[in-house]
Parts: structure tokens; C-alpha cells; sequence
């Protein structure tokens, strides 16, 4: 982000400087707006960045100036930027087929997609309902375990459980799941029914259990029985878990947790939904991240890397036994989505897991994830970096004031080096990625599956530099 100095020369096709028109016009997600006010009327008066191009591993902005992507947009470009194959599949689908709904109908891409995702799949998770992102395929997934129940003859089990601070999405649904209470509070009353367990971050255990993970993997998976315990088993539905959580910064499962949730919603007949919207398409390292952990969930929720963020799609991956009641009589699944299942995303995807299969993507990810792990815990070194956690190609780096107690910073402190210093420095230094303040501050990293060993060091040492010079300015 940089400050205005002088009028662009870029013009929209009405001829409007093109920082003008996206100041004027353009309403970001997730974005503080006033940045990019004017100062005379109460802004910052900086130019929104403007990303023109990819390629591979790296971004280029307005400017002409190099990122490394260092969170794959948005945990989304799984095989690299400028991948013209997948235009191409575009381009051909558009032509024959650009837009017809599954309603009641299909068309051939849906259904090659669907079979593939099913093959990839553990279990019996063999329907797909598609969706056009992530919040959607969590919506999707509630729904569906509340009508199931009602078919089975149980009605009164709707409730759901998830984890502190874990992010599920933005629809009213998706947002009760969520649990981020400063992303909630102000469009409450959302939908009841959602509760809340602890989270698999042994950082910020209690000191017993920091050097037993598999004893606090027990404990926070007892946690989910306690809550469906209290909650009443006949009125609990499901339980949302990610195989690694992502908000908070990449909290990956102890040895043994998903053993015990496995068990714990077999005991208590609640489903399993694994949120895989970030983890699957070789994040964590297989297609679909529970394999990594060895679990087999009731329903898979997944979008972003299925087509690599080329188009839009995401999906709900259901067992044949949540199917089964909707096989006979008159039954249906009374939700949908005009774009579910659009053909040409449908056609990206395929394209994209062609890509995967042809590079061995996934094995990449096998091999190299303990490079990425060793390059980034080079940085313990600083004492700003309090811990370095993740699997696969997702990595958090939580950021403390006093490494020996794990003192972390208030939100004043947390305010100005996260975004008042930290996201514009890590970007100025050519690396794109997120540092985030949703729980204790962290940096978050999810790059391109397709890089390796340059890449990483490139990575290491740009946030080597950035906090570094944050450590100074405390």
C-alpha cells in the first residue's frame, strides 16, 4: 500500500483514474475503507494495492514491482498463477456449455467432477452436492444434518459444536459455527444452536500438557464429548472441525485427537464434518486432509483449491448414509445455488486435479513440507517468534513479547505492529501473506504447492528482515 502522489494515468473504460474509481465504487472484504479515503475527508489517503498479473510463485502489481504469493491468494492457487491449460478449459467449456443449473438436470462436467471427487474421498463419501465456496458447503452441511435427523425420526438433533476462534464462513449459518466473536457481534441474533470447545493450540496449553501432546489431544477431544453431554446427545447433530484450524494460525490436531472424536460422535450418533475449505487439494498434503490424519469423516466441506481459484466452486461430500433417506419417495434436499456446480468451473477443476496427477502435486507436498517446516523454524532465533506451527504447505508464526513466558501483546500493541507496521513492511519486502491479529497475533503462510527449497529460503529471509526490524521498533 502506498500514498497517493500523483493522479494515475490508469483509466477505467469510462476514463476514470482507476485508484479513483475503486475508492469510489469498489467495497473490499474484510477491508477498514477509510485507508483509502481521502485525508481531507478523515482518511489515510493511500492507493489500494493493485495486483495486474501472476505467474508461478509470484504477483506482480500496477507497478511492475515482484511478490512472492506467499498465501497462495487466499490458500487458493494450489499449482502456481498464469496456468494457460486452465484458461483453455475455460474458454473450450464456455463455448460449448457456459451456464446451466443442476437442478433437476446435469451436465457432463458436474458429473466427471463429482465421480472424481468421490474417487479422492475416503469411506463411503460418495455424493457431492456443489456450492460455490467454502461458506456455502459449511451452510450446505448444517442443513443437511438437520434434515437428516428429521428423516431418521430424530428431529430434535440440530445443534452443533465447534472450535474457539476457528472460522467457518460468512453466510448466518456458517458465521454461528465461526468462532470469532468480533467477526459475530454485529450481526447477531444469528442462527441458535451453535457452541463452542476448546482448540488444539498445545502453545497455549495449560504447562501440563505442553510436552504430552497425545494427553492434550485427549483432553481437548474430551472436551467435545463434555459439550454434547451438557447439550443433551438427542439434541447435537454434528461437529465441525478443519483437519488444521486456520484462524488463531495453523493449530495442527495432536496425536491421536481425531481417533477420539471419531469415536466420541459414533458413541453419541453425531456427524463428523471435516471443513477442509483450506486443507484439501494437498495444503495439508493428500487431496483431502483427513486421510493425512487418518480419519473418515461423515461430510467434507471444500472449495478454494479445486480449481485452484481459477473459478469459483466449493462442495459437501456426503456418505452414502446420509444419502439414503433421499433415495426413496418424494423426498429432496430443498437448498441450492444457481451457480452450484457451473459447468466451466466444473471443467477448471477437472483441468487443475489433471495437473495435480501429471506433476504428483501431492507428493511434492509429501516430500517437501519438512523443508518448508525446517526453513521457517530457523526463525526461533528471533526473539519476537515465539512458535512456528503447521503441516503440509500451511504455517502460522505466533509472535510474542517475552518468549519465556509466552507473553503475548495487548490489542493496542497487536493493533499497530500487526497492521500498522507488519502488512505493509512484509509486502514492501515482496511477500505477500497475511499477518493476522484473530486470536494471538501471527503470520500466517500458504504458498503455491509447486514450490521448493529456493523458494522457502526467499521465504524465511524476507520475514527474517520484516521482524526483525519489528523487534527494534518495540
Amino acid at each position: 500500500m502506498t500514498t497517493t502522489t500523483a493522479q494515475s494515468t490508469d483509466l477505467t473504460p469510462a476514463g476514470t483514474p482507476r485508484q479513483e474509481a475503486a475508492r469510489d465504487h469498489l467495497w473490499g472484504h474484510f477491508t477498514r475503507q477509510s485507508v483509502y479515503e481521502p485525508v481531507d475527508q478523515g482518511g489515510l489517503g493511500a492507493n489500494i494495492p493493485l495486483i495486474t498479473r501472476g505467474e508461478g510463485a509470484y504477483i506482480f502489481d500496477d507497478a511492475g514491482k515482484k511478490y512472492l504469493d506467499g498465501l497462495s491468494g487466499l490458500f487458493t492457487v494450489q499449482v502456481g498463477h498464469g496456468r494457460e491449460e486452465l484458461a483453455e478449459a475455460a474458454a473450450k467449456q464456455a463455448k460449448e456449455l457456459a451456464f446451466f443449473p443442476i437442478w433437476s438436470y446435469a451436465h457432463k462436467p458436474a458429473i466427471d467432477l463429482a465421480e472424481r471427487l468421490a474417487s479422492y474421498a475416503p469411506g463411503d463419501l460418495n455424493r457431492v452436492f456443489f456450492t460455490t465456496g467454502g461458506g456455502e458447503a459449511v451452510e450446505s452441511a448444517w442443513k443437511l444434518a438437520k434434515q437428516y435427523y428429521k428423516l431418521v425420526g430424530k428431529p430434535t438433533k440440530h445443534k452443533v459444536i465447534s472450535r474457539a476462534i476457528a472460522y467457518h464462513g460468512t453466510p448466518q449459518g456458517a458465521l454461528s459455527i465461526t468462532g470469532l466473536p468480533p467477526l459475530k457481534e454485529m450481526f447477531e441474533p444469528l442462527v441458535p444452536g451453535a457452541f463452542k470447545v476448546p482448540n488444539t493450540n498445545i502453545y497455549r496449553a495449560a504447562p501440563e500438557f505442553r510436552d504430552d501432546p497425545k494427553a492434550f489431544g485427549r483432553w481437548a477431544a474430551d472436551r467435545i464429548a463434555e459439550a454434547i453431554e451438557f447439550e443433551g446427545p438427542d439434541t447435537v447433530a454434528a461437529v465441525f472441525l478443519e483437519p488444521v484450524q486456520n484462524a488463531g494460525g495453523c493449530f495442527p490436531p495432536p496425536p491421536g485427537y481425531f481417533e477420539r472424536v471419531r469415536e466420541i460422535c459414533d458413541e453419541y450418533d453425531v456427524l463428523l464434518v471435516s471443513d477442509e475449505t483450506i486443507c484439501a487439494f494437498g495444503r495439508i498434503g493428500e487431496i483431502f486432509a483427513c486421510k493425512d490424519f487418518g480419519y473418515t469423516p461423515d461430510i467434507i466441506t471444500c472449495a478454494k483449491g479445486m480449481t485452484s481459484g481459477y473459478s469459483p466452486i466449493g462442495a459437501m461430500i456426503a456418505s452414502d448414509r446420509l444419502f439414503e433417506p433421499f433415495r426413496h419417495g418424494t423426498t429432496s434436499f430443498p437448498h441450492g445455488y444457481t451457480f452450484g456446480g457451473h459447468p466451466v468451473s466444473a471443467a477448471v477443476a477437472m483441468a487443475n486435479l489433471d495437473i495435480f496427477e501429471r506433476e504428483g502435486l501431492v507428493q511434492h507436498v509429501h516430500e517437501n513440507a519438512p523443508k518448508f517446516r525446517a526453513s521457517l523454524e530457523k526463525l526461533h532465533d528471533l526473539p519476537i517468534v515465539g512458535d512456528v506451527r503447521g503441516e503440509g504447505y500451511f504455517y502460522g508464526i505466533e509472535l510474542v513479547k517475552d518468549k519465556e513466558t509466552r507473553e503475548t501483546f495487548n490489542d493496542d500493541e497487536a493493533e499497530r505492529m500487526l497492521r500498522g507496521f507488519l502488512s505493509k513492511a512484509l509486502y514492501d519486502a515482496g511477500l505477500y501473506c497475511r499477518a493476522d491479529d484473530r486470536g494471538d497475533p501471527v503470520v500466517q503462510l500458504a504458498p503455491p504447492l509447486i514450490i521448493g527449497q529456493p523458494e522457502f529460503d526467499e521465504i524465511e529471509q524476507k520475514l527474517r528482515g520484516v521482524l526483525t526490524e519489528a523487534w527494534s521498533m518495540l
